[in-house]
């Protein structure tokens, strides 16, 4: 059985990050981000939302594992930032209903979803530049970068909340992630 971990960095929704992935079949746990990297064993591993970066514990060397990645909000803040991209401050922050245009409809996370799809998202910090080796997949109105794509490394980050009901389609985001995890 495929077995996804995710990364507990102290969001107030991941716990129905776990839940989606258990509900879709997955085994699934949530472990806090100062666990030992040696002592996670997964097929592949969400980095949670949270606060901020002061708080992100050993995300950076989970990056190393050699698994497939979904940052979500801040985890997709924290692939940005560890692997020489750009955060800064979002011109609106809070959370809010977003539209989400797809750039790119052959991406494996994401695609599937174009060419546009609503979410719940928030913007108080964003990814203002993707890292060497990543394509940006998804913009709106609010946010430039709402998603990047780094499909050679299956490291993948949406701003975006997919776990929570006020996003249309986050259960298929969550699909995705596991048939990527399974291929």
């Amino acid at each position: 059985m495929t077995r996804i971990v995710v990364i507990d960095n102290h969001g107030q929704f991941t716990h129905l990050e776990r839940r989606a992935l258990r509900d879709l079949g997955v085994d699934t746990e949530l472990v806090d981000n100062d666990t030992d990297p040696a002592d996670i064993d997964a097929d592949g591993i969400v980095l949670s939302g949270g606060p901020d970066m002061d708080r992100i514990g050993r995300c950076a060397d989970y990056l190393e594992l050699d698994v497939p990645v979904l940052g979500i909000c801040l985890g997709m803040q924290i692939l940005a930032e560890e692997l020489g991209g750009r955060v800064g401050s979002g011109d609106y922050g809070g959370y809010a209903d977003v539209d989400v245009e797809i750039l790119d409809e052959d991406d494996p996370l994401i695609g599937s979803l174009a060419p546009e799809t609503r979410v719940w998202a928030s913007h108080a910090d964003e990814v203002k530049e993707v890292p060497e080796g990543f394509t940006h997949t998804a913009t709106s109105d609010v946010c430039t970068i709402e998603a990047m794509s780094d499909a050679e490394r299956d490291l993948y980050g949406v701003q975006w909340h997919p776990e929570v009901a006020h996003t249309d389609e986050g259960e298929e985001v969550f699909e995705n992630f596991i048939a990527i995890c399974e291929a």
